[in-house]
């Protein structure tokens, strides 16, 4: 294995443990609905990690909270919470980091193009997150819909603005450092 390739796989372990962290930094404005920062964590993951390196570190974290390693939201765990009323939004995180690094591959990353990347991303945690939500909890669509994304939609754009800021500075930073492995230094970087 090529030296490039082991440095990728150790910064998407690191974001598996940035993702883990994040969906622990909680807070509520209202009881019972914890907003975290792990939307921007998923969001940050691609810009930085591109689509190869960031779908391995979310599913890495997916298979070790599936496995029990207490690192969804609120130290939960287990294979439960994957096809329980959450799930779908976990599933979902594979699905739009894979998405959004398809979107930005051999593009030039701008603020723009990694925030329109990530308003996708979002789309598809949504879409499966409140669709698993409905089924498992046995509601109506516009109960679900309120209930798994209602009061979310502004803090995640919020989230996935900064992320996107902040992501194509770093990986801009970090291709001029040649710390970026050749296939992610073609992507062109600009803000």
């Amino acid at each position: 294995m090529r030296s490039e390739n082991i440095k990728m796989l150790v910064l998407s372990a690191l974001f598996c443990a940035f993702i883990a962290v994040s969906a622990q930094i909680s807070f509520s404005f209202i009881p019972q609905v914890p907003f975290t920062l792990q939307n921007f964590a998923i969001a940050l993951t691609p810009i930085i990690l591109g689509r190869r390196y960031g779908t391995i570190a979310v599913l890495l974290y997916l298979l070790l909270g599936a496995v029990g390693a207490p690192i969804f939201v609120q130290f939960m765990a287990g294979f439960g919470i994957i096809v329980g009323k959450t799930g779908g939004y976990l599933i979902g995180y594979a699905v739009a980091v894979f998405v959004i690094g398809t979107m930005l591959k051999g593009r030039n990353i701008t603020f723009f193009r990694a925030f329109l990347a990530n308003i996708v991303g979002l789309i598809i945690i949504y879409a499966l997150g409140v669709t698993q939500l409905k089924f498992v909890m046995h509601l109506p669509w516009t109960q679900a819909f309120g209930i798994g994304m209602g009061l979310f939609v502004i803090p995640d754009l919020v989230k996935i603005a900064v992320a996107s800021y902040i992501g194509v500075l770093v990986r801009r930073r970090l291709a001029s450092a040649g710390l970026l492995p050749a296939s992610l230094r073609n992507d062109q970087i600009a803000v």
